[in-house]
Parts: structure tokens; C-alpha cells; sequence
């Protein structure tokens, strides 16, 4: 059976998960702000969920309608195939329902119609006046665009963000989804060099071992649908994890190192790291930006510093970003890749970078700023 999922990631980075879905093999149906939409068979259940690095959660596409009144609301949703969807002792609820320049927009409204309409359908194809809803858990997500109602049922449970190796975290962390992004939107790969001289709790330096390792994100957590047997046998799942363990690289060489202020972030980073099965790839020291130092060419700074969201951080701004430019003229053969929403970041950096990415970091806009290096000199040919 032919499944479409949609799945949703940050805004700006839907070409980096569109990527990661075609290389599992997946049809891509539509990319769209903020979201991939793909089609797969019941394997892609477990494959999205598993080993896709950038993507919040992947929500299975049950149908999409127009609808302008509450009727049409009720009507649409119940003529859904449900009980082809739900079994008999489903746990299911409109988890959530967000609107957007539409005539329906009381999200509380939105989640009870539809609820009823699903009951009411069930009933009448079923035959039984009350549902049990005693088993397996089946969270509907709503989105409303413009009057165009898309339904789908949340797969993952837990966002994929939470890898499972994340127990602590520090001020303003980066997401995992996010830090992985930005990796993989860099021409880093496994044998060039990369520092964070802002690690925090140590996730970008985290997430490149995982992909330099070729370790899978999803392998160490579990997903709401692995519940649905009657939809997904578990035997898909046992076959893509041993995928994912069969995967991972013992034999690479790393030199991935997180630096911070904070000796306290340095602890949480490698126990992360420890949790994380990359503790013997990352190396984490406690350090200030301004004695950032590293030897070797042609590697990568990825970092996401402090914005300054408090009016005394933005004080502060201007000598910590020029203490940033000042660590990047150290390693003038290197690149850097620097988040931030601080608008004066290039002109306290000192030079204007070669490429800048809008990114949504939750509702904060924030630019990826691309300083690009040279590039490492060829291979002699043997």
C-alpha cells in the first residue's frame, strides 16, 4: 500500500530534507514552506523516522478538503475513510489544529467538530454506540491554510529533535535537527577538521560524529507507530534498526572539538557526547572565543553564539563578535558557518559573508552566515 507522509522542518531548510528523502529512496510529492511532502510504502514508517536528520516529526497524510464553515468542517471530515484508517479500540484525538488566513480559526472549535465527525463516522460503519478508545494512541495534526483543511496523523510521538542522548542542555541550545542542518549544509565531510567555539551542551559537535559515523538518529528511540501493529508489523522496525546498526562506521578517524565559556556546558556536552555513543570522537575543553585556537587547514568553524535576546546581552554584542572575527583570522584557510539573528554580525566579524540562509528558529529569524574558504588542494594523482 502507497502511504503519502508529510514532514515538517524548519523554515528555510527544505531542500537539505528534500535531499535526505530522496536518498532513502522515497518519492517526493511536494515541497512547500516549511514542510516535505513524500510517498512511501509501510517501510517508510520506520525509514523517515529512523534516519531522517532534519525533519520536527513525520505525520502521515490522511486527506486535505476545503472547508469555510464548521459544517463543512463536520461533513468533509466524516467522509474520511476512518474505519480503513483506525481500528475498532483506537486512542485518537486532534492533537493539534493551527489556522491561517482562513474562516475557521477557533483551533479549540476545529478539534471537538472534528473529533465528532471521526466518532460519528466509526459508529455508523462499525455498528457500536460507544467506542472503547482503549488502544494504540492515533494523534491527529490539522493545519488550515487559506480554507484548505490537510488531516494527518502524527507518527513519531516525541519530535525527532529528541534523539534520546540530550538528558541535560544549556542556555539557548540549538536544536539537533537544526545543528545537523547546518552541518549538512557545509561541504564538511568525515576527514576535514571541525570546531564549535560556542558548544553549549555539545550538540553540533554531537551530531557531525553521528553523521561522520553514519549513526542513525532515530536508532535509539522509539516511535507512536510502532504501536500500530495492524498497520506496521514490527518486523519492518527490527529490519531497519539492524539497517541502521549494520550502517555505522567504526573505522573513521575524527577530529571534531566543542569549546565554551561555561565549565558546567563542558559537563553537560560530554555526558551528551557519552549518551550520544560519540564520546570517543568529540573532544570538549573549556575555553573563552577569544583564545580559540587550532592548528591544521582547510577545516570548518560551525557555531551558533549568543544573539543577545536580553537588552544587557545586546550590549555586549559588538566586542563578542569581533572577538569571533578575530578567531576566524587564525585559520584563514577555513570556513565558517555562523547562526545568528544579531543583524551587525557580519560588520562586527569584519567581512561580508559569501552566502546567508533565512532560518526560522522557532519564531526567532535568525541568518546562517557562509564564510567560505578555499578549498583543499587536489589529491596528486598516483
Amino acid at each position: 500500500m502507497e502511504y503519502v507522509f508529510t514532514a515538517p522542518c524548519h523554515f528555510g531548510l527544505e531542500a537539505v530534507l528534500k535531499r535526505e528523502i530522496q536518498d532513502l529512496g522515497l518519492d517526493i510529492v511536494e515541497v512547500s514552506d516549511g514542510k516535505v511532502t513524500f510517498s512511501g510504502d509501510e517501510s517508510a514508517f520506520a525509514q523517515a523516522n529512523i534516519f531522517i536528520r532534519t525533519a520536527e516529526r513525520i505525520i502521515w497524510k490522511i486527506g486535505e478538503f476545503t472547508a469555510v464553515t464548521f459544517d463543512e468542517l463536520y461533513e468533509n471530515t466524516k467522509a474520511l475513510p476512518w474505519e480503513e484508517i483506525l481500528p475498532p479500540d483506537a486512542k485518537f484525538w486532534v492533537k493539534k489544529a493551527t489556522s491561517v488566513k482562513s474562516a475557521l480559526f477557533s483551533t479549540s472549535d476545529i478539534q471537538r467538530i472534528m473529533k465528532k465527525a471521526i466518532v460519528d463516522r466509526l459508529r455508523e460503519k462499525i455498528g457500536i454506540a460507544w467506542l472503547p478508545e482503549t488502544g494504540s494512541s492515533y494523534p491527529l495534526r490539522v493545519s488550515i491554510l487559506k480554507d484548505v483543511v490537510t488531516v494527518g496523523i502524527d507518527t513519531s510521538g516525541e519530535s525527532l529533535h529528541k534523539r534520546g542522548y540530550r538528558k541535560l542542555v544549556g542556555q539557548a541550545p540549538v536544536s539537533e535537527t537544526l545543528a545537523a542542518a547546518m552541518i549538512m549544509l557545509s561541504p564538511w565531510r568525515e576527514d576535514r577538521i571541525l570546531a564549535d567555539p560556542f558548544c553549549g551542551s555539545g550538540t553540533i559537535p554531537i551530531e557531525a560524529a553521528m553523521i561522520g559515523l553514519n549513526i542513525a538518529p532515530g536508532a535509539k528511540r522509539k516511535f507512536l507507530c510502532e504501536d500500530w501493529k495492524e498497520r506496521v508489523p514490527a518486523k519492518i522496525f527490527e529490519r531497519e534498526r539492524r539497517r541502521a546498526s549494520a550502517g555505522i562506521r567504526k573505522d573513521v578517524s575524527l577530529n571534531i572539538t566543542g569549546f565554551d565559556i561555561d565549565g558546567e556546558a563542558i559537563r553537560i556536552a560530554r555526558q551528551n557526547a557519552e549518551l550520544a555513543g560519540v564520546a570517543d570522537y568529540v573532544k570538549f575543553a573549556k575555553r573563552p572565543v577569544a583564545e580559540f585556537k587550532q592548528s591544521g587547514e582547510y577545516g570548518f568553524i560551525i557555531t551558533n553564539p549568543p544573539y543577545g535576546e536580553r537588552l544587557e546581552e545586546k550590549e555586549a554584542l559588538p566586542d563578542l563578535y569581533t572577538q569571533i572575527g578575530n578567531a576566524f583570522r587564525t585559520v584563514p584557510t577555513w570556513s565558517e558557518y555562523v547562526i545568528t539573528s544579531y543583524e551587525d554580525a557580519e560588520k562586527y566579524i569584519g567581512k561580508k559573508a559569501d552566502k546567508n540562509r533565512k532560518i526560522y528558529n522557532g519564531m526567532i529569524k535568525t541568518y546562517l552566515y557562509q564564510f567560505m574558504g578555499p578549498k583543499p588542494p587536489k589529491a596528486p594523482k598516483e
